[in-house]
């Protein structure tokens, strides 16, 4: 089993647009907005605009090898949307490295799940065996207007994201075999709105009842418990969250448990290889 340095080296970032439209509660205090203007940014965090790192996932070394090697689990557009309207015209060609870089997997969270029918690639079919899509959901009237969709959408790896919570989420009617991960966590930065214990433990007891892997993977900066409220600096948020162990079924690499084991499957092949 790796040690937790090497997992941190299998993982990727890749942002190939930057900047987003806010669409719902969830929005409020985006870390987005927050970073832009902590980094004194000099356009509008609601403009998207191209990065220069659009290209990144098919860039390559001087030797020929990709600059992201083989097997890299690449969080994809995470300072922005991947299927924001005003990308329309680049994801295109997104989806054409996706497709290319099937040694690696992309994972991309979503607030706008009602527009993948219009994004998705012509030859998806039922999916493309390297992506996993996290839908995104922050209260109930969320979960309840995107969930059934998500569900309805040709989609192999699917995870639902319940963060920032902002409120009890009941999502037991949409828990089925087909969602590999449900992860919850409150909300950063020093407006964000508090995060209730019993809400996480709420949540997981739904998916431990229909066994489905369950995650915590941050308290927020205001988090009650047992009706204290504990104000939680940025860099224990996450710590804290793994610190309470409630974690069911992740798999090994953070990411959906079955994704984890085609990863590891891909990770001892590549090994053989090398003998």
């Amino acid at each position: 089993m790796a040690d937790s340095k090497e997992k941190i080296n299998i993982y990727a970032d890749w942002n190939p647009w930057h900047g987003c439209t806010k669409i719902s509660p969830g929005c409020k205090y985006c870390y987005v907005y927050r970073q832009d203007k902590m980094y004194q940014s000099e356009k509008p965090s609601n403009i998207c605009r191209k990065n220069q790192s659009f290209d990144l996932p098919v860039r390559k070394k001087r030797d020929g090898t990709y600059k992201i090697p083989s097997g890299k689990i690449v969080f994809t557009c995470f300072t922005s949307d991947f299927l924001i309207e005003d990308a329309d015209e680049w994801r295109r060609d997104c989806w054409k490295m996706i497709r290319e870089r099937s040694d690696c997997y992309f994972y991309f969270f979503t607030k706008r799940i009602d527009r993948f029918s219009v994004c998705m690639p012509d030859d998806w079919g039922d999916g493309y065996d390297n992506v996993i899509i996290g839908c995104t959901v922050e209260n109930q009237a969320m979960a309840d207007y995107r969930l059934p969709v998500f569900k309805s959408l040709p989609i192999k790896h699917r995870s639902i994201i319940v963060s920032p919570i902002i409120e009890r989420v009941d999502i037991s009617k949409y828990l089925d075999g087909t969602v590999e991960e449900v992860s919850t966590g409150g909300e950063s930065g020093v407006e964000a709105r508090v995060c209730d214990y019993e809400w996480i433990l709420f949540l997981r007891e739904q998916c431990v009842e229909k066994d489905i892997p369950f995650r915590f993977h941050q308290t927020g900066a205001f988090f009650r418990k047992d009706n204290r409220l504990y104000r939680i600096q940025r860099g224990y948020q996450l710590i804290q969250a793994r610190k309470a162990n409630i974690d069911y079924r992740i798999g090994e690499y953070f990411i959906p448990e079955s994704a984890a084991k085609c990863y590891a499957k891909k990770e001892k092949e590549e090994q053989n290889k090398q003998i």
